[in-house]
């Protein structure tokens, strides 16, 4: 292991930074966010995000590719820091850490910046509440090669230590722009790209719509499903068919199963 700076004491000022950095506050006013576990440190370092510091501390291992990876991350730029165990659960976010934590700068993407794919294919989310959730939804979103995912009147911070777990990291390979709907749907409406609302009072079943071509999919909040703002600006609403009592679908579940048939009809 590289030699650096081991620190123990719970009351050092960078474990206490590290502490402060999983509230929203702290990060917004840093201009920083966490970045926890070995996937998803990898991750980041393979997009070029480069890394302010990385704390690391060998008790938490899981395995053994722990040291090429903090070593890649110093290569990058990244100031390390050994952390002790006990130091370390202080700071850490999961219930069963293992071993790694970073501190990346934040970043802004913005409609005018996407790269947008012939045709572009988009996600949007309104008012997502769960920060696991969201995570879950730029997985899945990665996952069916979407162009970006925009997210409407933001609730949760795309920062947030659950979102990028539950991304698995993928947070820095997805676009995300974060804008207010009106905003969103004149520039959808710029591009020429067809906007497909989801909703349980509507008779069209997802599978029976046309999701070719220009697309943007979008996606209601947990509790209150999408707004009167985009169910009436929309082209088109679909359903996803309920055989049971349950009126409705986890919002990030819904999510795979409409952008998988979208997907499906656009191979």
């Amino acid at each position: 292991m590289l030699p650096v700076e081991k620190i123990t004491s719970l009351q050092n000022p960078r474990v206490k930074q590290l502490v402060r950095l999983r509230e929203r506050r702290a990060r917004d006013e840093a201009g920083l966010f966490l970045v926890e576990g070995y996937r998803e440190v990898r991750r980041a370092l393979e997009k070029g995000v480069r890394l302010h510091e990385l704390y690391y501390a060998p008790e938490w291992f899981l395995g053994e590719n722990e040291p090429a990876l903090i070593g890649q991350a110093k290569q990058a730029g990244a100031q390390l820091f050994e952390l002790s165990r006990d130091a370390f659960a202080k700071c850490a976010y999961r219930d069963r850490p293992d071993g790694l934590l970073a501190v990346a700068p934040q970043w802004k993407h913005t409609l005018a910046g996407l790269k947008l794919a012939t045709p572009p294919f988009l996600l949007v989310v309104e008012s997502i509440e769960k920060p696991g959730n969201l995570g879950t939804i730029l997985r899945s979103a990665d996952a069916a090669g979407v162009d970006a995912v925009i997210l409407c009147d933001a609730v949760t911070d795309i920062f947030n230590p659950n979102v990028v777990r539950s991304s698995t990291g993928v947070l820095f390979s997805v676009p995300v722009v974060v804008a207010d709907s009106a905003g969103v749907h004149a520039w959808l409406k710029e591009q020429g790209v067809r906007i497909v609302a989801t909703t349980p009072d509507t008779p069209q079943c997802y599978t029976q719509a046309d999701l070719r071509g220009p697309l943007a999919l979008v996606m209601g909040s947990e509790q209150y499903g999408l707004s009167d703002f985009w169910l009436k600006e929309s082209d088109l609403a679909v359903r996803i068919p309920m055989a049971g009592q349950a009126d409705s679908l986890n919002v990030a579940l819904a999510t795979i199963i409409t952008l998988f048939e979208a997907v499906r009809q656009r191979v």
